[in-house]
């Protein structure tokens, strides 16, 4: 076969490609690629943004702790007040009663409005999702302290993209995304967990990978645990306040 063949052939292989192509195009309508089932459940939204809206789960609604329970069993010995419940010393931290894996969670909170400390003793408390990682709590206005520590922080993890802090006394808002680590059978970690947090309504964390469980001292690990954990409230010592809670299980 000489060159001449070889290109005409190349030329009509590649003509009948290109009209095969445009009679395909011209066989397909708009509607082939219209989706309509499933549709999505309706949910309808709150009032405002911090709203919980009509499939949450509301922990704390400003007046009644049904949801929560001691730290170490009984009753929730916080103070409820004004619409918010604070921290109350040596009283340990508070639990849900019900467990919760995947979820996005809506939660508020205030460091004192007098400041008292300074670095981490200073409006000190924490979110642990699944009773394990830690969202840190702290009063971070025009307070030095090490940065994976700072609020908006997942605790000696992750540091916050930025210091989004209002100013002691103001109410703060955290809005979470969080997906649950999975675990193999053999307690071998699957996935690890990861987390979005929006502070004040700016990113501080953008679906970052969490490293284990929080440790005050040491490294991060993984221990295989249940597929949904209690959400737990630490008591840290400092009255730090918290209202409008509430969750979606996802």
């Amino acid at each position: 076969m000489n060159k001449r063949t070889i290109v005409l052939s190349l030329a009509l292989t590649s003509f009948f490609a290109i009209a095969n192509t445009k009679a395909q195009e011209k066989k397909v309508k708009p509607e082939d690629t219209e989706v309509w089932l499933p549709e999505p459940m309706i949910v309808t939204p709150g009032h405002t943004n911090n709203d919980a809206p009509s499939d949450a789960i509301v922990l704390f609604n400003g007046h009644d702790i049904n949801e929560w329970k001691g730290e170490n069993g009984g009753d929730v010995k916080w103070k409820v007040e004004k619409e918010a419940i604070t921290v109350a010393n040596e009283s340990g931290g508070i639990v849900t009663k019900k467990v919760f894996g995947d979820c996005q969670l809506h939660i508020e909170w205030r460091a004192p409005e007098i400041v008292k400390g300074s670095g981490q003793g200073r409006g000190n408390s924490g979110i642990f999702l699944m009773s394990r990682y830690e969202l840190q709590v702290l009063d971070s206005y025009n307070n030095k302290t090490y940065v994976n520590g700072q609020a908006g922080s997942i605790y000696k993890q992750l540091i916050p993209l930025v210091n989004a802090n209002r100013k002691p006394g103001d109410w703060q808002t955290y809005d979470v995304i969080f997906t649950a680590p999975r675990f193999n059978q053999d307690g071998s970690v699957k996935a690890k967990a990861r987390i979005t947090v929006i502070q004040n309504g700016i990113l501080v964390q953008n679906n970052a990978t969490i490293m284990g469980s929080t440790e005050y001292t040491g490294i991060p690990t993984y221990k295989k645990h249940n597929d949904k954990e209690p959400l737990l409230l630490q008591n840290h010592g400092d009255s730090v306040s918290y209202r409008n809670i509430w969750i979606r299980e996802l």
